[in-house]
């Protein structure tokens, strides 16, 4: 019985036969009635038989990637195969996760005689983690249509939703078909084919006149020249604070989720610059801790440690934050700090342990402009009361730029982006400061 189900053409009828059979007491069509009723039954069992009686094949799947990409658009397939000798119409009843909040998911399709058909939907999560999928429900109807039988595929599956790796094998692709140009992304030196200052030594025959230090030269009373070592691989570590502060959404994701998508595809763009990438996540404590390196399997690691990081809403401590960089990070890094400051007030609270931290590395905060005040600092004020809150919006819009320049009175670098251009805008900066020598 649970693979029959009546279509809702069929309860219609049934419901204009009882009208007739109640009209049957006024109007002479009493044995018209009953005519209709027994042609409606006679064509039901015949639909009835047409899908049950004969054992046709009929095979349905789900095709999915191993895992969702977050914040992307992820490819879903269906696939559907007759047997049936003349044209059926299917109903297609998907049991997404309950993250998505989907109750009404219907696809209909017709499907020629023992003929095949596949279609695709896209879903995109708002969140990491497991995601179950349930079962693949398809009704099968008959031309005449008032009777479906129901075919139940697969038993589930689970499917986790990872960071965004689409994002990272775009980018990736990107760099290796030279088109970062076409994307606003600025283009770097190659290590190996840069030099940098290693020491003075004193002239020899075949050194290059051009690398002459004079200064040292007066000093010696000698030729002494400058020589130089390829350049070394560098040290670049990503902070990610996932306090209150990262909690804010954007486009359904959270700030945090747009810090931990770029994170992963700028460690990617890190390694395949032959530097070392690592990361590790800090709110009351320093966690989810990726040392630098470049080695083959690091990729993967960042990838599973961003998976698991457990977002929570307390204050973060940037002085247990400086506190672990300064006993951990000995050697000279650079160091992206993903966080967000609204105010003046809050960055100040903060700033002695910024500025310790970027007395001993190249330190730059990257945070997050509010595209919800952009939009009311933009539209038509018609009241004195939306006049006075694009005043508001544009003194906190303003705010954040004075902490851009707060900031970098004290050597720091920064990065004030809209969540959406993060990615790019973090990616430019890594390459501007390669290009320009500064770490």
């Amino acid at each position: 019985m649970q693979r029959i189900y009546i279509n809702n053409l069929t309860w219609y009828i049934f419901l204009g036969i009882l009208v007739l059979f109640a009209l049957s007491y006024i109007l002479p069509i009493h044995n018209a009635v009953w005519l209709v009723f027994y042609l409606f039954l006679g064509l039901t069992a015949i639909d009835f038989i047409l899908l049950f009686a004969t054992n046709q094949r009929f095979a349905g799947s789900r095709q999915a990637p191993e895992k969702l990409s977050n914040g992307d658009e992820n490819p879903i397939t269906i696939r559907l195969e007759s047997g049936y000798g003349f044209p059926v119409t299917v109903t297609v009843i998907d049991e997404l996760p309950f993250q998505f909040q989907e109750r009404n998911f219907k696809v209909k399709r017709t499907i020629t005689p023992a003929g095949n058909t596949a279609f695709e939907y896209v879903l995109r999560p708002f969140e990491r983690g497991e995601y179950f999928f349930g079962r693949l429900n398809v009704y099968v109807s008959s031309p005449l249509r008032l009777v479906s039988r129901r075919f139940i595929f697969g038993e589930g599956q689970m499917m986790p939703v990872y960071p965004s790796y689409i994002q990272m094998r775009k980018y990736d692709l990107m760099a290796f078909s030279n088109r970062l140009f076409e994307y606003g992304i600025k283009k770097i030196r190659r290590i190996g084919h840069t030099m940098e200052f290693e020491q003075i030594k004193e002239y020899v025959s075949g050194d290059d006149i051009r690398t002459i230090n004079w200064k040292a030269t007066a000093k010696k009373n000698q030729l002494m020249v400058n020589q130089f070592q390829d350049e070394r691989s560098q040290n670049v570590y990503m902070a990610i604070d996932k306090g209150r502060v990262m909690k804010m959404p954007f486009n359904g994701l959270s700030l945090l989720d747009y810090a931990i998508n770029a994170t992963l595809v700028l460690a990617n763009t890190i390694i395949k610059k032959n530097d070392k990438a690592g990361m590790f996540a800090f709110s009351r404590r320093v966690e989810n801790r990726v040392a630098a390196d470049r080695r083959s399997g690091q990729m993967q690691k960042i990838q599973e440690t961003l998976y698991n990081i457990k977002t929570d809403f307390f204050e973060t401590d940037y002085g247990r934050l400086y506190a672990d960089i300064k006993r951990n990070i000995t050697h000279r890094s650079l160091i992206l700090l993903y966080t967000n400051f609204e105010t003046m007030d809050g960055l100040k609270r903060q700033l002695p342990y910024l500025k310790g931290i970027a007395k001993s590395h190249l330190l730059v905060v990257i945070f997050f402009e509010n595209t919800e005040l952009d939009t009311l600092i933009h539209k038509k004020a018609n009241s004195v009361q939306e006049i006075y809150d694009q005043v508001i919006a544009e003194k906190f819009a303003f705010e954040k730029r004075l902490i851009v320049q707060e900031l970098k009175k004290y050597g720091i670098h920064s990065v004030l982006t809209k969540p959406e251009h993060l990615t790019l805008d973090t990616i430019n900066k890594y390459l501007e400061i390669k290009a320009r020598g500064i770490l």
